[in-house]
C-alpha cells in the first residue's frame, strides 16, 4: 500500500511513520510536510534515505501540490493541522486555512485521483467539556469551545459530507491527549519536562484541576494504522488511554521524574474558554478493531522524560528565537503576576 501521510514531520505524524514502516514491510510512505514551527525534519532523523519512504515539501491547502503527492497514492493519512488551542486564541487565521482548507482540499484530491482510503485525524476537544463525570462517545454531540476546536470540528463535518454525498472511502479518529518523544514544547508535558530540566518555571493554567485523558502516542499510532487497514468507511472511533489526571498531577510526576522542585511551580492566569474535562469511551474501536491502549501512563511518561533528556540537541533545535518569541508573548505577562497558591477556576462545569 502507498499512503500519503501529510504532517508527517509533527509530532503524532512522526511518529506515525516511524512505527508504520517498522510494523508493515509493504507500505509505503511518502510524507508531505510544510515544516512550519512544529513540523521539524529532525523528526524523521535516520529515515530520509529509507527505500521505502519519500519527502515532499508543501502546503496541504496548495492544490497543485497536493495533486502531485498524492498521485499515484492508494490512502492518504491528514495529521497536518495547527493543533494548539493557545496560539489559536491568538491568531484564528492559519488554524482556518490549515485544518478546514486544507483539509477541503486533501478530499477533493482524494476524489479526483479515486483514492481507497482517507484517514482524518481529529481530536476530543471538538466535544466540548466534561462535568466530573461520564465519556466522550462517537454520538457526544460536537460542541467546541476554540477556535483549534472549532476548525478540527468542521474538517469532521466536512469529511462526513464527502462520505455522505461523494461515497469518499473515509473514517474519523477522534484522540484524545498525546504524549511522547518529538511532541513540541509548546504543549503541557515537553513544556513542563523541559522548563524543569533548564530550571525556570512550571505554569499552570487557574488551579490545574483541568482533566485530560492520556494516551501514549505509540498506542495512538497503532490504532491509527489499524483503521487505516481495516476499519469501514463513514465511521468516527474515539481513541483514549484511559488515563485521566488533573495538570496539575502531570505536572508533579514530570517535577519527581526530572528531580525538580515543586518551588518551581506557578498558577498563572487561566486560558481564556478552558475547557474542564475531557474522557474518551473508546469501547467502539475495541469491539470493532480489538485496539486497546497497552502503555502504562506513569512508566511511559518516565520513558518520556528520559527521551528529551537524552535529547537535549533536539530540544534547543526546535526552542528557537520563534519559539521563545511564542513563550514570552504566551507567558510573559502570565508568569509577572503568577502566584504560588492555585488561582480559582473562572467556572467549573
Amino acid at each position: 500500500m502507498k499512503v500519503l501521510v501529510t504532517g508527517g514531520c509533527g509530532f503524532i505524524g512522526s511518529n506515525f511513520v516511524r512505527y508504520a514502516l517498522e510494523a508493515r514491510a509493504q507500505l509505503e510512505i511518502t510524507v508531505l510536510d510544510l515544516l512550519t514551527y512544529a513540523g521539524n525534519l529532525g523528526n524523521l532523523a535516520g529515515l530520509l534515505d529509507h527505500p521505502r519512504f519519500r519527502f515532499i515539501k508543501g502546503d496541504i491547502a496548495d492544490r497543485e501540490t497536493v495533486a502531485t503527492a498524492a498521485h499515484g497514492m492508494d490512502a492518504i493519512v491528514n495529521f497536518a493541522a495547527e493543533s494548539h488551542v493557545d496560539r489559536s486564541i491568538l491568531d484564528a487565521a492559519p488554524f482556518i486555512r490549515t485544518n478546514i482548507v486544507g483539509t477541503q482540499v486533501l478530499l477533493e484530491a482524494a476524489l479526483e485521483l479515486g483514492i481507497k482510503r482517507f484517514v482524518q485525524m481529529s481530536t476530543d476537544e471538538v466535544y466540548g467539556t466534561l462535568g466530573p463525570s461520564g465519556h466522550f462517545t462517537e454520538t457526544t454531540p460536537l460542541t467546541p469551545n476554540s477556535p483549534y476546536s472549532a476548525s478540527k470540528a468542521s474538517a469532521d463535518l466536512l469529511v462526513r459530507a464527502f462520505v455522505h454525498t461523494h461515497g469518499l472511502p473515509a473514517i474519523i479518529v477522534r484522540s484524545s491527549n498525546a504524549y511522547g518523544p518529538y511532541q513540541f514544547p509548546e504543549k503541557l508535558i515537553p513544556l513542563m519536562v523541559v522548563n524543569a530540566l533548564a530550571g525556570e518555571p512550571l505554569p499552570v493554567y487557574g488551579d490545574g484541576m483541568h482533566v485530560r485523558d492520556w494516551v501514549h502516542v505509540r498506542d495512538l499510532c497503532d490504532a491509527v494504522l489499524q483503521v487505516l487497514e481495516r476499519a469501514p468507511s463513514g465511521v468516527v472511533y474515539n481513541v483514549g488511554g484511559g488515563h485521566e489526571l488533573p495538570n496539575l498531577a502531570v505536572v508533579r510526576a514530570i517535577v519527581r521524574l526530572t528531580g525538580a522542585s515543586e518551588s518551581l511551580i506557578r498558577y498563572v492566569t487561566d486560558r481564556a474558554g478552558h475547557d474542564r474535562r475531557y474522557a474518551m469511551d473508546h469501547s467502539t474501536i475495541t469491539n470493532a478493531l480489538g485496539w486497546r491502549p497497552t502503555r502504562d501512563f506513569e512508566a511511559r511518561l518516565g520513558d518520556t522524560v528520559r527521551w528529551y533528556v537524552e535529547h537535549q540537541d533536539w530540544v534547543e533545535s526546535v526552542r528557537s528565537g520563534a519559539y521563545r518569541h511564542y513563550y514570552e508573548l504566551q507567558y510573559g505577562q502570565r508568569l509577572a503576576a503568577a502566584s504560588v497558591v492555585p488561582q480559582a477556576p473562572a467556572c467549573v462545569e
